[in-house]
């Protein structure tokens, strides 16, 4: 499923990004947008960092009757506390020090639109009470003045943090939470979407070979897939654009087999001083280290399995199917193996 369209943004032309999926948890959260998209009330998105909560608010102007009128956005993190009033409402000529002409704010460039605040739990309260205002009101006064400005705009909220245990310590005007959230929108996270990780690492992986004009569209092979897909993806669906256009572009043939999770593992991390390494030794090293002489081939290669399968589910939070698919297992041989060392504390 995609979405693909132009809407104003600020007054300039934007593209929306694709949003693709074909998991049962993405089909659901596309409905839920759909649903909500033609109902003229404001809308909350949850979730987690780089899972695509600007891209569902686009999804839900363009989808609603306002789709042809502004789609004005504001990241409310990127911006100092003391100036997010004033880009949100606007200010007139010397309402301050350096205020030397009207300035319109997010507000009425939104109006008979709508207005995406994303971070919106690092707003002020002080603001978020003259936010509230102009959701019940539809109006409010801009910075130095005390004439009334009009507007008719929808309200789509986005955060990753959790609004309701900062309503309860006080940190969030619970009136306001109240107001904002007609409906809660929670978007999967990308370990939630199986099914969806290929899909959208060969989407990356192609367009990256495109911008690097690349003749052949590239492949990923199957270990490496495994890999992906066993992977827990704690920064979802933007870790996943990263990681994979760092593997199209050092790869040296179009079949994709190096996959770096971390980009700042470091080549030199043996060659560092004793007191800044890692106090926990890898469980593998250990154990081969610690093979005596004369042991046999047969003990041996137990220890080492014992070591892999330890290392395998501890990094999948005992998830046997993804440690399987890390070891390049199927589940059935990963259990087969397992049943060996039923005495392990697995």
């Amino acid at each position: 499923m995609d979405i693909s369209g132009t809407v104003q943004m600020d007054g300039v032309q934007s593209h929306l990004s694709q949003a693709l999926g074909q998991s049962e948890a993405f089909i659901e959260f596309q409905e839920q947008i759909s649903k909500v998209a033609s109902v003229d009330r404001p809308v909350l998105i949850l979730g987690e960092r780089g899972t695509g909560k600007e891209l569902a608010a686009s999804r839900i102007h363009f989808l609603s009757k306002r789709w042809q009128r502004p789609l004005v956005t504001l990241n409310c993190a990127a911006l100092m506390p003391t100036l997010i009033g004033s880009e949100l409402f606007g200010y007139e000529k010397g309402a301050f020090t350096g205020a030397d002409t009207r300035q319109t704010g997010r507000f009425e460039k939104a109006s008979e639109g709508t207005l995406f605040l994303d971070e919106i739990g690092t707003i002020p309260m002080e603001v978020q009470e003259k936010i509230l205002r102009a959701v019940e009101y539809g109006s409010f006064e801009r910075v130095g003045s005390s004439v009334p400005v009009h507007v008719d705009v929808r309200i789509v909220a986005a955060t990753n943090a959790d609004l309701c245990t900062m309503a309860d310590k006080g940190l969030f005007k619970q009136d306001l939470l109240d107001r904002l959230s007609f409906e809660v929108i929670y978007v999967p996270p990308l370990r939630c979407r199986q099914g969806d990780i290929l899909l959208l690492a060969n989407h990356f992986a192609q367009r990256m070979a495109f911008e690097l004009e690349w003749d052949k569209i590239p492949e990923i092979s199957g270990a490496a897939a495994r890999m992906l897909e066993a992977y827990e993806w704690p920064g979802n669906i933007r870790e996943l654009k990263n990681v994979i256009e760092r593997a199209v572009y050092k790869s040296a043939t179009p079949l994709i087999r190096e996959i770096q999770f971390d980009p700042f593992d470091s080549p030199y991390r043996e060659n560092r001083p004793a007191d800044i390494q890692s106090e926990k030794p890898d469980r593998v090293d250990t154990v081969l280290a610690g093979i005596p002489p004369g042991i046999s081939f047969k003990e041996s290669v137990a220890q080492l399995e014992r070591a892999l399968l330890s290392r395998a589910l501890e990094a999948c939070r005992f998830n046997q199917k993804k440690a399987a698919g890390m070891l390049g297992l199927s589940y059935d041989q990963f259990r087969g193996i397992k049943k060996k060392y039923a005495d392990l504390d697995l």
